[in-house]
């Protein structure tokens, strides 16, 4: 399939694994490129060096495509830039910041930048900044999420009617046939995070993986809203949060509940009660680990099959 993002990237497919903490590492991001999508590292749980050493090993492992994440109010974003440009990284997908600051210096480098975006105002901003994508975020989305709690099935055709530029569809795909709603709603590609944080070659502790695939529809919610909203799967540490919410716990409290490292503890060291579990909605639709090619290849075929059926209807006046 060729489209504008593939052509923009040099990819086979139109499908890119997000850049999620602790979970996308260089096996991870390798295995998609490798598969004809886009892997991208999740820079936002990595010192310096440690990205450092994801991206050589990364470039070992592939000789296709593939990108770094880097949430902006990263406390070492400058360090976190200099390692990008000497180890002459070409994609970099930017969030969690103001896109202004970075985006000339990338492009500079001759980098090809793309911004996460959940409205229409920073779309508009980040391609006033020259970025030469969005990915447009819906509510369904798991991690950190837009504040306006806008869906997919009504961000991405507002994101599109407002921005010249491609638009990446993300939050709550995980399949072939979410992947054509989000085609038909204008999208250009779609960034899938959930599914790809079960694959096997996902540095995610095995203990969340078995929890998001034996997880149930309801099993999620928008947490943490009065500092930045985080989609969590329900344990213990969501249950205290949202009891802390629900009796107007002040930002200090829940700073204070939230602790330090509380995501590298689930997610990464597989406490499943004490641990932040940051997945999306589209967990409940995930019943098995398996390697990322055959999630991708899934998808994809699916995509396929589901277009031909639609292109077969007809319908009578």
């Amino acid at each position: 399939m060729a489209n504008r993002i593939t052509t923009l990237f040099t990819i086979k497919y139109p499908i890119i694994q997000a850049g999620m903490v602790w979970c996308s590492g260089w096996k991870l991001a390798s295995a998609v490129s490798n598969a004809g999508g886009l892997g991208i590292i999740g820079a936002g749980s990595m010192y310096p060096e440690v990205l450092r050493t994801h991206i050589r090993k990364c470039k070992l492992a592939t000789s296709n495509p593939f990108a770094v994440n880097v949430p902006l109010l990263y406390p070492n974003v400058q360090e976190i830039m200099n390692i990008l440009v000497e180890e002459n990284v070409k994609i970099v997908f930017t969030s969690a910041g103001n896109p202004a600051t970075w985006t000339p210096l990338l492009k500079e480098k001759n980098m090809t930048v793309v911004h996460v975006i959940a409205n229409t105002k920073f779309a508009l901003k980040a391609q006033e900044c020259g970025v030469d994508a969005v990915v447009a975020e819906g509510f369904e989305a798991g991690g950190h999420n837009g504040r306006e709690e806008t869906t997919t099935l009504c961000l991405i055709p507002m994101i599109k009617a407002a921005v010249k530029i491609p638009v990446i569809a993300a939050g709550g795909i995980g399949s072939g046939k979410a992947m054509l709603a989000a085609f038909a709603l204008g999208a250009d590609a779609v960034q899938i995070g959930s599914a790809f944080a079960v694959a096997e070659e996902s540095s995610a502790h095995p203990n969340f993986k078995e929890k998001i695939i034996s997880s149930a529809e309801g099993d999620t919610k928008l947490r943490m809203k009065k500092l930045v909203p985080v989609r969590l799967l329900k344990n213990e540490f969501a249950d205290a949060v949202a009891q802390a919410e629900a009796q107007g716990a002040t930002t200090e409290k829940l700073m204070e509940l939230l602790g330090r490292a509380r995501a590298k503890l689930g997610m990464f060291e597989g406490d499943m009660e004490q641990g932040e579990l940051e997945i999306g909605q589209v967990s409940a639709m995930l019943d098995k680990i398996k390697p990322a090619t055959d999630i991708l290849h899934e998808i994809w075929d699916e995509f396929l099959k589901e277009q031909q059926m639609l292109s077969n209807l007809k319908f009578e006046n």
